[in-house]
């Protein structure tokens, strides 16, 4: 019997991460009986798809540039290049770090250690968080990201199929593991960003301080929604997904001032891919020489993919050179926030009940101002949407 080479043909890759995709269950059983090879694997699978976000990423920052509100920098095609390749580089290392999590450990949650199946585990489950990364070709597009998030559900259906684990354990094995991704994004981005302080430990004012659920997660809380999430991805297979907010309805949360900053320009967007819709409105705010972005998304389906990250009580903060990031909870809501105190430049967003994004971005406007927009919105309002 030869040895599969995945996605050796250009329709064999696409078939596959579209089966992956919208049949997850019956692929992954596919998936499990497959002989396959380290090499073939990342040849045929892993380094076509990881090439997606940083070719992406490479082409809107020297085409569109990186900025806002008009203001726009684009960085050199060097230095451009050295950021995609080192993105491209350490993305196959933390695919190939978070294979070794998996396998060991499996004896943990019932499973079998299998070093092949734990590769393709964390290759396959990863689908749709690099097609995802083809929005950031075209920046107006960049909130679609959020489904990429699907990707967590793709790994709670394969870890038993394929490390032979209890399904009682699931569960806690998926929170393990994505709790292990967490941790290796934040890795990733201290190697890669020398603006990024995240520290894993307390090292003082300048250094920052992570922690997930307390060091703890809670399992009944990821319990309730893997139970949502296997629900939604049954609507999603079978194109019965909720349907997004429609935009003309997003764009009257915008309020004609925030502030004191007044509304002068409103827009919307929409658009999905594989089931999973959204949709979004913006208004541009400003006063004198100050401007804030505000946007109201709709994550449809994928809203409750972003639940699965709220239940892990995910903290963070990290401050250097007068700047400084956020992420934890305001009102049982997950916030993140970021702020450079000498540009007057930052960004605050807020995910409100499992399914909406409010966000507000500003040149020349202060942290204070930025929260009292996305309180603008009224998050009650948008929750009372969904409960009707």
């Amino acid at each position: 019997m030869s040895t599969v080479e995945p996605g050796a043909a250009t329709s064999g890759l696409v078939d596959r991460v579209k089966s992956i995709l919208l049949k997850p269950s019956a692929t992954w059983d596919q998936i499990a009986a497959e002989p396959v090879t380290v090499g073939g694997l990342f040849k045929g699978y892993i380094i076509p798809l990881s090439l997606i976000a940083p070719v992406a990423g490479l082409i809107g920052s020297l085409v569109f540039g990186h900025g806002g509100f008009g203001v726009t920098f684009k960085p050199s095609i060097q230095g451009a290049l050295i950021s995609a390749v080192v993105d491209f580089a350490m993305g196959l290392v933390g695919v190939y770090v978070l294979s070794l999590i998996i396998d060991a450990l499996a004896p943990t949650f019932g499973g079998q250690k299998d070093r092949l199946q734990a590769l393709k585990v964390a290759a396959y489950s990863g689908t749709a968080a690099w097609v995802a990364g083809i929005f950031l070709i075209f920046p107006p597009l960049i909130f679609l990201m959020v489904l990429g998030l699907y990707s967590f559900y793709l790994l709670y259906k394969g870890l038993p199929r394929l490390m032979k684990t209890p399904q009682d354990k699931a569960t806690g094995y998926t929170a393990a593991v994505v709790v292990a991704a967490i941790v290796i994004g934040v890795l990733v981005g201290i190697l890669t960003s020398p603006l990024q302080r995240i520290g894993l430990a307390d090292r003082g004012p300048a250094a920052g301080t992570i922690s997930v659920g307390g060091k703890s997660v809670d399992l009944s809380e990821l319990e309730a929604q893997s139970k949502r999430l296997e629900a939604i991805s049954k609507q999603i297979e079978s194109g019965k997904a909720p349907e997004a907010i429609a935009p003309d309805v997003l764009k009257t949360f915008l309020p004609a001032a925030v502030a004191g900053y007044d509304r002068t320009e409103l827009t919307t967007s929409s658009g999905g891919a594989g089931g999973v819709n959204g949709s979004q409105a913006e208004g541009v705010y400003t006063k004198g020489e100050g401007r804030i972005r505000l946007t109201v998304t709709d994550l449809g389906a994928a809203g409750a993919l972003a639940g699965l990250v709220n239940a892990f009580n995910v903290q963070s903060s990290s401050e250097s050179d007068g700047k400084y990031e956020k992420i934890g909870k305001v009102d049982g809501r997950m916030t993140q926030e970021s702020y450079d105190r000498e540009a007057k430049r930052g960004q605050y967003s807020v995910l409100v009940g499992e399914r909406f994004m409010v966000a507000a971005e500003g040149e020349g406007a202060s942290m204070d101002d930025l929260k009292a927009a996305t309180a603008a919105i009224t998050p009650a309002r948008l929750e009372a949407l969904v409960k009707g």
